[in-house]
């Protein structure tokens, strides 16, 4: 309904606009069948020339432009010329001639006005651009119109621009900077080479197929050699090349183009000859009045229209390029959805055979077009026929409303995976998910056949910010290379589709991916990056278009209103006004809302990471679904950073070395302590665990007690120890070890621990939690004057033998070189299985366990390693009330 109602709306609008127009002429040229007098027919032409000079041209048929205002003896009237639909305008001068520069902005100008925003775009031929300043022309340093911009132009030796100028600042085009920054105007061709290059570019357009493109205005400052003939050659072509030529300086000697108005410059008037059609003559002299030619447009109106221009949207509205009715197209053939409007006509574009993946590539617009992308296949296409995953690692966090949050339950129900702001890590994860699918895919096609794949969804995989996954050279992103090679190369005929979108066109990227990414079919020019004067599009709008070579499959949409695509056809492209999604955020979720609830029954909601998110033990699934009678307890430290948000952890079974180690001098380090305590803590029934609590740093008593309060409100047996009880219990730990020490167990003189009796454990399983391990080592380094132990000694039994006996070390140290003093050489899994890295760095953290460089330390992340498992992951830590926002 969004949609009929917007189109709608369109057509009522435009009906009163031609209506008002129509009735505004009539009443001024009406009169009764007698003699007109000359004053007042003249007055007649005024009003009628004030009614037609606001032009609201219909598809098809030229604008009425004034040019200036006609004297007589009896007043003056408007100068009137038609231009677009394949008329033209000439002016025998050059816009070396002030009046004639000032003439051709003045038009320029109108026509802008007169269309829809992205209705037009302009050509710009200057080739005395970069020799002469025009005037009104501004400085490289003074972009806009304005008199300070003015007196500042052709300060060069003999009126050439200073060294280094910008001729598109400098020259003709100079006042009309706001448009060349708005992309309206491309960036003037000065030289010989450029305007040859840019007269292809037109005559590219010229002999385009497509109903709806938009009007190419040709604004030639000069004309000279090759380009009469070939400007003479567009206008031949008539309104189906959809190109208006305006051109200054056409050669005395040359016959005037076709369907063109021809205007002479005299000392103070010029003399307008007959438009083609409509002739203001009966014998081709022209119009019998002179002309005096309207000058420049002031700045403020320039800026006005650029301002205009520029407004979010272009009159694109996103509603009104959705489907009327949901989920109602089929994926068999490939995916299909409107992105914007050509012209008037909407543009669609295809993920299928011809276009299997889509390059995105600019800054301006990005996360708008791929939230619009996202939001027309969702609404056109069912969940069991379209699968998403969504990815953005630009930190703009554009798919966050995607999944749920806690002030909206709902989710894109086509969604499998949604990241935002994630690691790299996380990104490769992705690919690495999406390769395990294609290969299960192929593998299927090989045994079964082509009906093997016709019941799977298509799969498409956004990923705003791609680049960064290639980036450093590291191990990770020659993966990601890998991944994003065998996926572009086999993806497409197994149904599975990328968006890849990043700020850089393919030649910026690595070799491998640049060959890949090149030959994509499909290539999305959003504004905001350096590009040549072709490829920049206008503000607001994408410039779609195929390299050499390549399938070409995009377009608008059929008179029968169906989504399919037809061909490009050149790899200029089409320029196509794009929605702002950011503007319709509100029917952007009213659209979700209603697909979520019409999800079908079981419906999951997507897997969601968010870079900057904590989370606590409370919160991960797996926490909540322990219960006591596990044969092998699990300590949950963190999840893991992968595709389906694992819980991070380690099994506390009987093999040697199964302890855990967390170092770092992150205050984290506490809250997973803790997280590992409590989660063990979960897998016993009342009085079957014993947890030893010794919090040894000021910093960690608030950690150490809420898990000390927790534990007991289980019903779990809680001993809290100082540095003195610990050296007693780890002496009671080791002797209870058969063959791991050889004296008996020690304490204090008073047969204290820290406020509690030292004893071997009891029955059943014992936890030793340790905050602040390191803050012991004065004390475990002293030796027993009996037996001449030192607590090292039993910490390192314990360390070999502990497992096997029920007893387990939980501890954190603040650095690496204090656990490296207190539990040895760790670099046999037999001593050490279990580790979470917190902020240590990667050739430390190997070298102490004797492998290569394992990561690269950041905020919020850890390193978990598995040495028995043989598995390293990075982990988001757990925190909790007490951390949340610290480390």
């Amino acid at each position: 309904m969004g949609r009929l109602a917007s189109v709608y709306g369109q057509a009522v609008a435009a009906h009163r606009a031609g209506r008002a127009h129509l009735d505004a002429a009539r009443r001024a040229v009406d009169t009764a069948d007698q003699p007109i007098a000359p004053a007042d027919l003249v007055a007649r032409l005024a009003r009628l020339g004030d009614a037609l000079a606001t032009p609201t041209p219909l598809p098809g048929t030229p604008a009425c432009v004034r040019i200036g205002s006609a004297s007589t003896p009896d007043g003056d009237f408007p100068a009137l010329v038609p231009l677009g639909a394949g008329h033209h305008l000439v002016l025998d001068p050059d816009a070396r001639d002030p009046r004639v520069a000032g003439l051709l902005r003045a038009v320029l100008l109108r026509l802008l006005a007169a269309t829809p925003p992205g209705g037009v775009r302009v050509a710009v031929l200057d080739p005395a651009g970069r020799d002469h300043a025009g005037p009104g022309s501004a400085s490289r340093d003074r972009p806009g119109p304005g008199p300070a911009s003015r007196d500042h132009a052709g300060s060069g030796v003999d009126g050439h621009d200073p060294a280094g100028a910008d001729p598109g600042r400098t020259g003709f085009a100079g006042p009309l900077g706001p448009l060349i920054d708005l992309g309206v105007l491309m960036p003037p061709a000065t030289g010989a080479a450029e305007v040859d290059a840019l007269l292809d570019t037109v005559q590219r357009h010229a002999r385009a197929v497509e109903p709806a493109r938009e009007l190419l205005v040709v604004l030639a400052a000069s004309v000279a050699g090759s380009a009469v003939a070939r400007l003479a050659a567009l206008t031949e072509r008539g309104p189906a090349a959809a190109v208006c030529v305006l051109a200054a300086g056409w050669p005395a000697a040359e016959p005037p183009p076709a369907r063109t108005t021809r205007v002479r410059l005299a000392e103070r008037y010029a003399h307008v000859g007959d438009p083609p059609g409509v002739p203001f003559s009966a014998d081709g002299s022209g119009l019998a009045a002179p002309v005096l030619l309207d000058g420049d447009p002031p700045a403020a109106e320039v800026a006005a229209l650029a301002e205009r221009l520029s407004a979010p949207g272009n009159g694109v509205e996103v509603a009104a390029l959705l489907p009327e009715r949901r989920w109602t197209g089929s994926a068999a053939g490939g995916l299909r959805t409107v992105i914007g409007r050509g012209g008037p006509e909407p543009v669609a574009a295809a993920l299928d055979r011809a276009t299997p993946h889509w390059l995105v590539d600019g800054s301006a617009g990005r996360a708008s077009f791929l939230l619009t992308v996202v939001h027309g296949l969702a609404a056109r296409y069912a969940p069991a026929d379209l699968r998403f995953h969504l990815l953005d690692v630009t930190g703009r966090a554009g798919f966050a409303d995607l999944a749920p949050t806690e002030g909206d339950p709902s989710w894109l129900p086509h969604a499998r995976a949604v990241g935002i702001e994630p690691d790299r890590e996380y990104g490769v994860a992705v690919l690495r998910d999406l390769r395990r699918e294609l290969r299960r895919r192929v593998a299927a096609r090989k045994r079964h056949g082509v009906a093997a794949a016709a019941d799977q969804p298509r799969i498409v995989a956004v990923v705003d910010g791609f680049e960064a996954l290639l980036a450093g050279g590291d191990t990770l992103a020659r993966e990601a290379t890998d991944l994003l090679v065998e996926l572009v190369r086999a993806g497409g005929p197994a149904g599975m589709h990328l968006v890849l979108a990043g700020p850089n066109p393919p030649g910026a990227l690595p070799g491998r991916v640049a060959a890949a990414l090149g030959r994509f079919a499909l290539r999305v020019a959003l504004p905001g990056e350096p590009r040549d004067a072709v490829a920049d599009p206008p503000a607001g709008s994408a410039l779609l278009s195929a390299p050499p070579h390549a399938t070409r499959a995009v377009a608008h949409r059929p008179a029968t209103g169906a989504d399919a695509a037809v061909r490009l056809p050149n790899a200029h492209g089409a320029v196509v006004r794009l929605p702002d999604a950011q503007t319709a955020a509100g029917e952007l979720a009213r659209l979700r809302r209603e697909l979520w609830q019409a999800r079908p029954t079981g419906s999951r909601p997507p897997s969601f990471f968010a870079g900057h998110a904590t989370v606590r033990v409370e919160e991960d699934v797996t926490f909540a679904g322990l219960r006591p009678g596990g044969r092998r307890p699990l300590a949950l430290v963190g999840r893991t950073v992968d595709v389906d948000g694992t819980s991070a952890l380690f099994i506390m079974d009987a093999a040697p070395g199964r302890h855990l180690a967390v170092v770092g001098a992150s205050a984290t380090g506490a809250a997973v302590l803790r997280a590992a305590t409590l989660s063990l803590a979960r897998q016993h029934a009342p009085g079957d665990a014993r947890f030893l609590l010794a919090p040894l740093t000021g910093p960690t008593h608030s950690a150490a007690e809420d898990t000390a309060t927790t534990l007991a409100a289980a019903g779990h047996p809680v001993v809290r120890l100082d540095t003195a009880g610990l050296r007693a219990y780890l002496a009671a730990l080791a002797a209870a070890c058969p063959g791991a020490t050889s004296g008996s167990p020690v304490g204090p003189a008073d047969g204290s621990a820290g406020g509690v009796a030292a004893s071997a454990p009891a029955a059943g399983r014992t936890y030793l939690v340790v905050f602040g391990a390191d803050a012991a080592h004065e004390v475990l380094a002293t030796a027993d004057p009996e037996t001449g132990r030192t607590g090292h000694d039993d910490l390192r039994a314990l360390q070999r033998h502990g497992p096997s006996h029920g007893a387990h070390l939980l501890g954190w140290w603040r650095g690496l070189g204090p656990l490296a003093r207190d539990l040895g050489d760790a670099r046999e899994p037999e001593d050490l299985a279990c580790l979470v890295a917190l902020d240590v760095p990667g050739d430390e953290l190997g070298a102490y366990l004797g492998v290569p460089d394992l990561w690269s330390p950041r905020p919020g992340r850890g390193l978990l390693v598995d040495r028995h498992d043989q598995r390293t992951r990075l982990i988001v830590p757990f925190t909790g009330r007490e951390l949340d926002g610290e480390g």
